[in-house]
C-alpha cells in the first residue's frame, strides 16, 4: 500500500482529472451562474478529464523512466487509444443520443401507456478543442509533478 500511495505516476493523473473536473464546475457558475457540483462526477465537457489523465501519466512517464522507454510507448499508445475514443466513438454516442432524446420528444404521444423511455445523456464524449485543453493541463500536471 505504501509503494500505491508514493507513486510518482499515479499521482498526477488523478490530479489533473480532479483540477480538470473542478474546472468545469467553475466553466459552468461562471458561464451559466449556477453552481452544479454533479458536473464533478460527469464525463463530456470542457475540459476532457479523459485526455488530461491519460496526458498527465504519459508526461509522468516520460519524465521518470524516458521517452524511449517501453512504459512511456506504453502509456503514449494507449493515451492515444482513450483521446481517440473521446473524441470519436463516445462523442458519436453522444450524437446519437441527441438525436434519439429528440425523436422520444417528438413521438410523445405514442407513448402515453406502457413503454415510457427514459432520456438517455448526451454528454458523453469530447470536441478536439476539449481534447486539446484536457491534453495541455495533463502535460502541466505531469511536467509540474515531477519537479
Amino acid at each position: 500500500m505504501a509503494e500505491l500511495l508514493h507513486n510518482q505516476a499515479l499521482w498526477p493523473s488523478l490530479v489533473a482529472v480532479l483540477i480538470v473536473q473542478l474546472m468545469k464546475v467553475i466553466l459552468v457558475w461562471v458561464t451559466e451562474r449556477r453552481l452544479v457540483l454533479a458536473r464533478m462526477l460527469e464525463t463530456g465537457g470542457m475540459p476532457s478529464s479523459h485526455s488530461a489523465a491519460v496526458a498527465a501519466l504519459a508526461t509522468s512517464i516520460g519524465q521518470l523512466y524516458g521517452l524511449g522507454s517501453p512504459y512511456f510507448a506504453l502509456t503514449a499508445v494507449l493515451g492515444g487509444i482513450v483521446i481517440y475514443d473521446a473524441t470519436g466513438i463516445r462523442r458519436a454516442a453522444g450524437v446519437q443520443a441527441e438525436l434519439i432524446n429528440e425523436l422520444v420528444e417528438e413521438l410523445s404521444h405514442l407513448f402515453t401507456e406502457g413503454f415510457q423511455p427514459q432520456v438517455l445523456k448526451t454528454l458523453l464524449g469530447h470536441t478536439y478543442p476539449q481534447v486539446a485543453v484536457g491534453v495541455l493541463f495533463g502535460v502541466i500536471v505531469g511536467l509540474l509533478a515531477q519537479l
